[in-house]
């Protein structure tokens, strides 16, 4: 039974109070949760903690040990790290001095590497990768701050947080928290050993598009901001697999945003179709001059020079980046996930002389025509035949319909996202029916 007001006083000494204090009623949980408590607790000036404290005293007085409350303090800990917070506004010399006055070896082995600089550094007692990117649009810092707010309040599993940025020129530094893993491209086609990938195995590969297609799906649709959100940088090397369960996390969240890639459509469209007039007219004799100052100016428009089996015809063409243009990309990469092979790549053809462009969309679309054969043949060889063929066959088709030319036939993220759980519940229960029982022993010696 609970403890009488006066034995409880008796046990736990507390401060004289006034004539009005001790008349005021206590109604409040606080104090009820208080007096079940078996220690004296100090008090507190803000009536909310001290809510909360005494609430913490209830469940030790009601709970078999001390384990429950530690569970939960660590619980608790946990969700506010995984809590978005505050973004940072870098000065440059900070930037500067973590990187050894961007002295420090590259971070290679990180996404984007052929697109844009980074390096690993430790920035205010974080592990932080720093990417430095151009301006396509110069932004005040004012709206800088502004956007980084906006975008920061963003939080999903599968997208790697956005810690904050600095300012320096035409160049904007985004910093990121670092994520432990390696890159898709890494995971499937290893230059030192081709024939081995660790996404041996159906499910693995499932678990990596099921992650990328409700991330894509989030900054699209769910992130409960009044703005539409483009990623714009959807590829294989920009995505981070991580161990043990070979989640997926996608890099570059609101690089589109800060470095003024979505901006002023309107405008470059029309300076581009007057770009593509001017070439048209130029003289032989100058072309190559003006081809070079071409690419110098139009640089901030191609983001994906290099890998240009990633971009949708409309984003060729006027370099404006939609949500139409990242379903593209989605389908690319999934394309890519289930057949091994590079979005584009060149063979040579012997009898011409002359090098072949292929394209995993021409090879996707002729194995499905000729059926569950053709594909099973187009999907990844180290996976030895073993996937459900119903699933693949949907999954394919549904990458091919992302990648389709006309970008008012590619279906919305929300959309591709439900599919793809559904095939996932597929691929577990067919996974579930292949696993050989673990409970049986064989013995092939002689009886």
């Amino acid at each position: 039974m609970c403890k009488t007001k006066k034995a409880t006083d008796a046990s736990e000494p507390r401060p004289v109070l006034s004539r009005s204090q001790r008349t005021r009623p206590s109604h409040s949980p606080g104090a009820q949760s208080s007096s079940l408590s078996h220690s004296a607790i100090p008090s507190s000036s803000n009536p909310a903690s001290d809510f909360y404290t005494s609430s913490s005293s209830y469940n030790k007085a009601t709970s078999s040990g001390a384990g429950t409350s530690i569970s939960s303090r660590t619980s608790l800990s946990s969700l506010r790290e995984s809590l978005p917070e505050n973004p940072h506004i870098y000065h440059i010399s900070e930037i500067r001095a973590a990187t050894n006055n961007f002295l420090a070896k590259r971070y290679s082995s990180s996404s984007s590497a052929a697109t844009a600089a980074c390096w690993r550094c430790n920035l205010r007692g974080r592990d932080t990768v720093v990417f430095q990117r151009k301006f396509r649009h110069k932004i005040q810092t004012s709206q800088l701050k502004e956007r980084l707010s906006v975008i920061c309040r963003s939080h999903h599993m599968s997208i790697i947080k956005l810690l904050g940025a600095s300012v320096s020129g035409d160049h904007i530094y985004l910093v990121y928290e670092f994520v432990e893993g390696s890159n898709l491209v890494d995971c499937l086609r290893n230059p030192r050993n081709p024939s081995f990938t660790v996404l041996s195995n159906w499910m693995s590969r499932m678990q990596i598009a099921t992650d990328l297609a409700h991330g894509i799906d989030y900054v699209h649709n769910k992130t409960g901001l009044n703005l539409s959100i483009v990623h714009n940088h959807i590829k294989s090397s920009s995505i981070i697999v991580t161990e043990p369960s070979f989640n997926a996390k996608i890099c570059h969240f609101g690089t589109a945003q800060l470095c003024g890639e979505t901006e002023e459509e309107v405008a470059v469209e029309t300076d581009t179709s007057k770009r593509e007039t001017e070439i048209e007219e130029i003289t032989e004799e100058a072309k190559a001059t003006s081809l070079r100052k071409l690419k110098r100016s139009d640089s901030g428009d191609r983001q994906f020079e290099g890998v240009r089996g990633y971009m949708s015809p409309e984003f060729r063409s006027s370099g404006v980046a939609t949500q139409k243009s990242d379903v593209f990309s989605f389908g690319v990469v999934i394309l890519e996930l289930f057949s091994g092979e590079e979005a584009l790549k060149y063979r040579f053809d012997k009898k011409t002389g002359n090098f072949v462009r292929t394209s995993l969309m021409d090879t996707a679309e002729a194995a499905t025509a000729e059926g569950s054969d053709g594909l099973r043949r187009w999907i990844d060889g180290r996976l030895n035949d073993s996937f459900p063929v119903d699933v693949a066959q949907k999954l394919i088709r549904l990458a091919l319909d992302c990648v389709h030319v006309d970008p008012d036939k590619r279906p919305d993220m929300g959309r591709v996202a439900g599919k793809i759980s559904k095939l996932f519940l597929e691929s577990k229960k067919w996974s579930d029916n292949v696993n050989i029982p673990t409970g049986i022993s064989v013995s092939l010696a002689p009886r």
